[in-house]
């Protein structure tokens, strides 16, 4: 079984709109989607923004349908210049970058009295998910890389400069790490998979309002494609 997590409406609707044999199930503050995309059996449930709506949401999906891969979609900001607006990243790790234990002598993202803090995402699954963006989605460029996450929308050039400079990253979100980590506890493989909707800087709410409809369209594409050869 595999399971699908947005943390916005539009991050899903469409993956709902394609999904056979629906059967909705609502589970706390969650409403879940059980059914078939591309023929195989999944899960599709909008966490809410953030990542403790993220992680508890995720949690929940393993305990109630007993997923064995994750996915996240959605968006994020660019942190590396050749990534542009409308192109994708999939994640090679995930790392929490608002998470500060330095006055403890951890490094910057290092979860104290955690034996791992940068959560790699499953080999395979990238190989596949990079094959099957470059035939459907044409016209922008896909990537791989590091995903950072934190509770805060990225629109501030120090601050991104920063992130780059700590963590390396090419993409920043608020939800992707935190699914990572709860796949990490409970052994279960999972994938970030982000379009670009801006670029992390003083400009960040213009192109994210402007760039979204058409980033949400090539992520559902890829993640219909990457489903059906999972």
């Amino acid at each position: 079984m595999i399971g699908i997590i947005g943390a916005m409406p539009e991050e899903v609707e469409l993956l709902f709109e394609n999904m056979t044999e629906k059967k909705k199930e609502n589970h706390g503050i969650w409403t879940f989607y059980r059914g078939k995309l591309s023929g195989k059996d999944v899960v599709i449930v909008r966490s809410g923004i953030g990542k403790v709506n993220m992680a508890a949401c995720a949690q929940k999906l393993i305990d109630t349908y007993k997923v064995d891969f994750l996915i996240n979609t959605g968006v994020a900001g660019s942190l590396d210049a050749d990534i542009d607006i409308g192109d994708i990243v999939l994640s090679t790790d995930c790392i929490q970058h608002d998470i500060d234990a330095t006055k403890f002598g951890y490094d910057f993202g290092v979860i104290p009295q955690m034996d791992c803090s940068v959560f790699k995402a499953d080999e395979k699954a990238i190989e596949l998910a990079l094959t099957v963006c470059r035939k459907i989605n044409t016209d922008i460029s896909v990537h791989t890389g590091r995903v950072l996450s934190g509770d805060i929308f990225v629109a501030d050039r120090k601050v991104k400069e920063r992130l780059v400079s700590l963590f390396a990253g090419r993409c920043t979100e608020m939800e992707g790490a935190a699914m990572a980590q709860v796949a990490y506890i409970n052994n279960i493989r999972f994938l970030v998979i982000r379009a670009i909707s801006d670029k992390a800087d003083d400009s960040a709410g213009m192109d994210y309002n402007e760039f979204e409809k058409g980033a949400i369209k090539h992520l559902t594409g890829l993640v219909m494609g990457l489903v059906d050869v999972l």
